[in-house]
């Protein structure tokens, strides 16, 4: 049935995904891959609670998440936003379904700390029967990260987190991290493969810079368990596909690279 390529659409890069992206989901399906999709956002939930006057702090980098907070996460990330992306692969021929992560209990969590983040929630299990049943009727499973209890409380979970867990599940083979830019470049040109502790120098040395560095280290992060490699890519200036080859920077651990 083809190789899993559970692909993370941050926040921040949504709103400028090109026609091409979505078009290259397309041309991964070509090359028999089946993808998933896990996406964020966080700057249309920051504009929605600013528009409604609803305070929203962060505390360790997580969104401290109220009953107030999460009903605004809940209707942007599995409304506005999940809808908007499943119609845009739609348009471009590929057949996707929304779910968030109560859907089937997609993605059973639990709070990190409900004293300190409150409804912030990190991943317990996924229902893995329930995303193979859909990739077998080669439909890509577009993602948002909403997770659920038994007691049907609703929990915000870090769009990262809830990839690295759907990835780890589906015994994924590649995460394609989606950025605004092509990959990691050093002198104008694209370094096409590297491994986290090249990633390191290149972040001392100052090749990897300002805005970059986050995003670097969250796909690094992204690379746990069983994953092997994560891969950088472009989701706003071209296809990610060319000549039957996915364009961007590969990080490989270490360990893979002596096999």
């Amino acid at each position: 049935m083809g190789d899993i390529v559970l692909i993370k659409c941050g926040g921040s890069t949504l709103s400028n995904l090109s026609d091409g992206f979505f078009e290259s989901i397309a041309d991964i399906i070509k090359l028999g891959k089946r993808p998933v999709i896990v996406h964020g956002g966080g700057p249309e939930i920051n504009r929605i609670l600013t528009e409604l006057k609803i305070e929203s702090e962060f505390v360790n980098g997580l969104r401290k998440t109220t009953t107030e907070v999460m009903e605004v996460v809940e209707m942007v990330i599995a409304g506005k936003i999940n809808t908007t992306l499943v119609g845009k692969l739609q348009k471009a021929g590929v057949e996707a379904l929304g779910l968030s992560g109560v859907d089937g209990k997609l993605l059973k969590a639990k709070p990190v700390n409900f004293e300190q983040l409150g409804y912030v929630g990190e991943v317990e299990t996924v229902n893995r029967e329930l995303l193979l049943a859909i990739l077998s009727l080669n439909i890509v499973p577009v993602i948002a990260p909403i997770g659920v209890d038994d007691d049907d409380h609703r929990y915000n979970i870090n769009a990262d987190t809830a990839a690295g867990a759907v990835a780890k599940a589906l015994d994924a083979d590649q995460l394609l991290f989606v950025t605004d830019v092509p990959g990691i470049l050093k002198d104008g040109e694209l370094l096409e493969e590297l491994t986290p502790k090249e990633i390191e120098v290149l972040i001392e040395e100052g090749t990897i810079y300002g805005g970059m560095i986050p995003k670097v280290k969250a796909a690094l992060h992204s690379l746990t368990g069983e994953l092997q490699e994560v891969m950088i890519v472009d989701g706003k200036h071209s296809k990610i596909v060319n000549d039957g080859k996915i364009i961007g920077t590969k990080i490989i651990k270490e360990t893979a690279v002596n096999i």
